[in-house]
Formats: C-alpha cells, structure tokens, sequence
C-alpha cells in the first residue's frame, strides 16, 4: 500500500512462493478481529501496522480528519486487507476484508474463488462477489468475462464443480463484457457490482437445478 511501504519481505530465501515473507525491520504488525483484538495464529485477521521510526509511514489522508482517525485507530493503520500468520512467521494475504463472503458458516476468499474460476480456458477474467442470502450470510456470485463466446453458465458451473471446494462453487453467474476498474489502479470497482448484484442478467445455479454432490 502507498500508505504504509512494504511491512514484509521474501528476500532471496523464498520458501513458499505463496507467501508474502516475514516482518521486515522497523515495522510492527498485528493481525486482530473486528475489535482489533489479536487472532491466534494461522486464523485470518486485519492488518495493521505502525513503524518504531517517526515520518515512514503516511499520517493521514489530505481534508479528510474522519478517514484519517478510522484508519488510524487505536495508534495503528489499519490496512483492511485480511492476512494469516503461520508458525513460522510467514504471512499470507487471504482476501479484501469488504470484498470476503461467508457461506454457511464457512469463510470464504474472493480471491481464491477467482483464481479457480480464471483457470477454466472459457474466462478471460473474473471477479467474485458476496450476495445476501435469504438464508442468512451470503452467497457467492462470479462476474465473468468470457474468453470464449460460446460459453454457457451451466457449462461454467459444471467445470468448476469438481475444481472447487463445495462451500465455495459459486450460485451465481454474470457474464459481463467488461468489469468496472479504477482508473490509477485497475483494480475491479466490486463496488458496483454489488449494487446491481441481482438483476436480469444473473443466472441461478438452484434455480437452473445445477446440484453440488455432497461427496
């Protein structure tokens, strides 16, 4: 983040490339819950840092006091990335902590989700979202822009079934023709998306009788 430098590195001792590293020095970090009370170790947290050294990181965000005392809270920054800690003191990015869905008691990374669906050879690109169930909690709904124009949403769902944990196959499929982006950054404006989550175009895994095996 621009707000805070690199709190971590690899070096060139990379011993799991799906790591971010260890702590680099100077800075301090915790990963805690919603009331910033640290998590035990191996469960995914926010981020927050601070640095023992004056000036490194940002002091706040230019006329906006609110922001700046929301995110600086408790004398840390609090980044709103979720990450994971091993025994080792690697630390793993797990998801956006806006952007994560939890389905019936299990939670879930948007990231990973679109990193399996992204795989199949009919998406160019994709981004997955939450959408309120009426069973409680939420449901998962991927955006997609197909790389190959004869894919169906039945055909996708059916790929994806045996490539993904059951919790996480998405319910919910958009074909798109593109996903919003921020201008700076490229990053997917999910923002929008969810707006609109359920509309016209969305296809229902349930209601187009599309079952998960149980086993």
């Amino acid at each position: 983040m621009t707000e805070i430098g690199p709190p971590f590195s690899t070096g060139w001792d990379i011993t799991d490339p799906m790591s971010c590293g260890v702590l680099r020095d100077g800075y301090e970090v915790r990963l805690v819950d919603d009331r910033d009370f640290e998590v035990p170790v191996g469960d995914p947290g926010e981020l927050i840092v601070r640095h023992r050294e004056p000036w490194v990181l940002c002091q706040g965000y230019f006329e906006m006091p609110e922001r700046t005392a929301e995110a600086w809270r408790n004398g840390w920054f609090h980044t709103g990335d979720a990450f994971r800690k091993d025994a080792l003191g690697r630390y793993y990015f797990v998801d956006r902590i806006k952007d994560a869905i939890r389905r019936r008691g299990e939670n879930i990374s948007s990231f990973e989700v679109e990193a399996l669906v992204a795989g199949h050879d009919g998406v160019a690109e994709c981004a997955a979202i939450p959408v309120p169930s009426e069973l409680g909690e939420d449901e998962v709904k991927v955006c997609v822009v197909r790389a190959d124009g004869t894919l169906t949403e039945e055909q996708l769902s059916r790929d994806l079934i045996p490539r993904m944990p059951r919790f996480m196959v998405p319910r919910y499929v958009e074909f798109v023709d593109h996903l919003p982006k921020t201008d700076a950054t490229m990053r997917v404006k999910k923002q929008m998306l969810r707006e609109s989550a359920l509309n016209e175009h969305t296809w229902d895994r349930e209601a187009a009788g599309v079952e998960v095996p149980k086993s």
